[in-house]
């Protein structure tokens, strides 16, 4: 499963779901579907947001292993 810590470093930053939204130009609603792991953004986006969060992406998200994958 994707991880990541979005919600964390927006409301570090001070920004709404919509403000970084704006900055990445994608809706709230995708950003409240990738902050709850309901969505896995592109590699495009997560360079977009990691770059809006100031951070890497290697920060921003990472995968962790559920103990079901082989």
């Amino acid at each position: 499963m994707l991880k990541n810590r979005v919600k964390e470093l927006r409301a570090r930053y001070g920004l709404t779901q919509s403000d970084l939204g704006k900055q990445v130009d994608v809706t709230r609603q995708t950003i409240a579907f990738i902050e709850k792991g309901e969505f896995s953004p592109s590699i495009t986006l997560a360079l977009k947001l990691a770059k809006s969060l100031q951070t890497n992406v290697n920060e921003l998200f990472w995968l962790e292993e559920d103990g079901n994958e082989k």
